[in-house]
């Protein structure tokens, strides 16, 4: 997934382009990520400024949802399921175990920038869990051993 350098020009005219739709805040962000990967800190004020918020009010509309980066995430990215159901068969051993085993906490980046850790609540794979989502695909049955086997994968 290749996303562009930051530009504040380009940034300037995603802002621009998504400023006069209704609830232009949540649009605004989601093309912001999708182009550049994550929000840059910078372009927090630019946004309030585009859309008549305040800096908290747009910095606190990204720190509430787990979906917004505020850094570049890593080459590939590993998704956990954190809900209930996932949780009563295994996720939460899954979960410390891939934490420990990638040396990172919840959203964050090994330290060779390739892979990333996410939590995510639910992904409607209940039935065959702990499940995960790797770049996107949707992986179940997961327990250490077939972590370590997909993370090894992604380092290959």
């Amino acid at each position: 997934m290749k996303h562009e350098a930051w530009d504040p020009a380009l940034a300037a005219e995603i802002i621009a382009r998504n400023a006069t739709l209704d609830g232009a805040t949540l649009p605004i962000l989601h093309a912001l990520q999708e182009t550049f990967g994550y929000i840059e800190r910078a372009a927090v004020p630019m946004i309030a400024e585009a859309v008549n918020l305040s800096r908290a009010e747009i910095h606190g509309v990204v720190t509430f949802y787990h979906d917004f980066r505020s850094a570049p995430a890593g080459s590939h990215v590993v998704k956990l399921c954190r809900a209930e159901a996932c949780q009563s068969v295994g996720a939460v051993e899954l979960a410390e175990h891939a934490r420990r085993s990638l040396g990172v906490d919840w959203h964050g980046t090994t330290a060779d920038r390739r892979i990333t850790l996410e939590p995510v609540f639910c992904l409607g794979l209940c039935a065959c869990g702990p499940a995960a989502l790797i770049d996107g695909d949707p992986v179940s049955g997961l327990d250490p051993a077939t972590f370590d086997a997909a993370v090894a994968e992604l380092r290959a």
